[in-house]
């Protein structure tokens, strides 16, 4: 049952903190009494006494589940976990769980994907910003001007979200390919207007987009380093929706600056947010935006309701979904 039951909202300050959390808190069900904070140490007898941990994106450690002696359950509120100690957790039997068979950030994260890519493609940064300036920048600009239709995307990570722009990109008549650790069913290629499952070093070789959907891993961190970096084409764009960490930053903008890449669509950094240093602000042909991909105002409702489900369906006795590791 349900009553009794103690929930930490954790929801920082960029997410829209307690006024945020207030909303959040007001779908659980009668009887559960939940605490909402912006930092997770930031009530420590509300830690110690929580059963559930709801997380928008904020840092749960190992000092954190040890102090929680009654905590059963971690809900993460994304897809992504990395910022969950989860070795820590399975140390102590806490369940760690995401909401990533929702769907409810794959609408936002697909359209933001290709924002970032016309972006690129039609260079709206710089033609806006040149006619802000007086400007007319047609004659120097339509040279690198391109189309999507026609191109290759690689999707690395054809999971929920990845799926939902392959989706996009057959509208856009582009051809697929895929890297990720398991091929997808026969039926899916053939939904995604045939989309040809390759090995992640072949795709860089193949794709005239890459964009990123792999969750933040051991085995992920770092994926795309200076090695793989230079198996791309020099007139290949990479777009990153996913986690910052997934590149190495360093080594993107080395190949930016020297003219190894068209360009680069970021939405996601290692830290965030990034340092004013980053050399990657000031790189050329970049599209930046800060973490946009997750939190238009239909994302945020659709978030907030799949990760109280989960964890009210949890305190009642249900079952839980998006369960990691």
């Amino acid at each position: 049952m349900s009553a009794g039951r103690n929930v930490l909202a954790v929801i920082p300050p960029h997410i829209g903190g307690r006024a945020a959390g207030a909303g959040l808190a007001g779908l659980f069900p009668a009887g559960v009494r939940v605490t909402v904070v912006e930092t997770a140490d930031e009530d420590l007898a509300a830690l110690r006494g929580a059963h559930a941990i709801v997380t928008a994106l904020a840092p749960v450690t190992a000092g954190h589940l040890a102090a929680a002696r009654e905590l059963e359950l971690v809900q993460c509120a994304s897809h992504g976990f990395d910022y969950v100690d989860l070795a820590a957790a399975r140390e102590r039997g806490v369940r760690v769980c995401t909401i990533g068979s929702s769907g409810a950030e794959g609408q936002n994260v697909a359209e933001q994907t290709f924002a970032l890519m016309l972006a690129l493609a039609k260079r709206l940064i710089p033609a806006h910003t040149a006619l802000v300036e007086g400007d007319w920048a047609l004659p120097r600009l339509q040279g690198s001007l391109t189309e999507l239709s026609g191109k290759t995307l690689g999707v690395v990570g054809l999971g929920t979200i990845g799926q939902q722009v392959a989706r996009r990109a057959v509208a856009f008549d582009m051809e697929v390919v895929y890297a990720g650790r398991h091929r997808v069913p026969a039926a899916t290629e053939e939904r995604l207007g045939g989309a040809r499952h390759l090995p992640l070093d072949a795709l860089l070789g193949t794709a005239d987009y890459v964009t990123l959907h792999a969750p933040l891993t051991d085995a992920t961190r770092g994926m795309l380093d200076a090695r793989r970096l230079a198996l791309l084409k020099p007139t290949a764009f990479v777009v990153n929706t996913a986690r910052g960490a997934l590149i190495d930053q360093k080594a993107l903008a080395d190949a930016l600056e020297r003219g190894a890449l068209a360009g680069a669509g970021l939405d996601v950094f290692d830290p965030e947010p990034p340092s004013p240093a980053l050399r990657l602000l000031k790189a050329p042909n970049v599209v930046l935006s800060p973490h946009a991909g997750g939190v238009t105002r239909e994302t945020l409702v659709r978030i907030a309701l799949a990760a109280v489900g989960n964890v009210s369906a949890y305190l009642t006795g249900g079952g839980i979904r998006d369960e990691v590791g």
